[in-house]
């Protein structure tokens, strides 16, 4: 799903709030951070992710594999914490 900037400004707007619901750490993106992942689009449709010092990648590199890997769009990436967005198409909570 591609956002348009619109879309895109109003949900950075929203992740001004959160708090970074996904870690990652020196193990990289591994099946389990990927599960975590899901589970919490799946909940929340934005999450905030951080990565640790000791992580393999840039944030933007996670954040473009996680995006990949979960048919999810990159919202936003500032140093080491980015936020994806995937619309839950069963129970929406964000209106775009």
């Amino acid at each position: 799903m591609e956002l348009t900037g619109k879309q895109r400004a109003y949900l950075r707007s929203l992740c001004n709030t959160l708090q970074p619901v996904l870690y990652i750490g020196k193990e990289g993106i591994t099946d389990a951070t990927v599960k975590e992942a899901y589970d919490a689009l799946e909940a929340r449709e934005l999450i905030k992710c951080s990565l640790n010092d000791t992580a393999p990648v840039t944030a933007r590199e996670a954040c473009g594999i996680l995006c990949d890997r979960l048919g999810a769009s990159p919202v936003q990436c500032i140093g080491r914490k980015f936020a994806i967005y995937r619309r839950n198409e069963k129970e929406p909570k964000i209106q775009l």
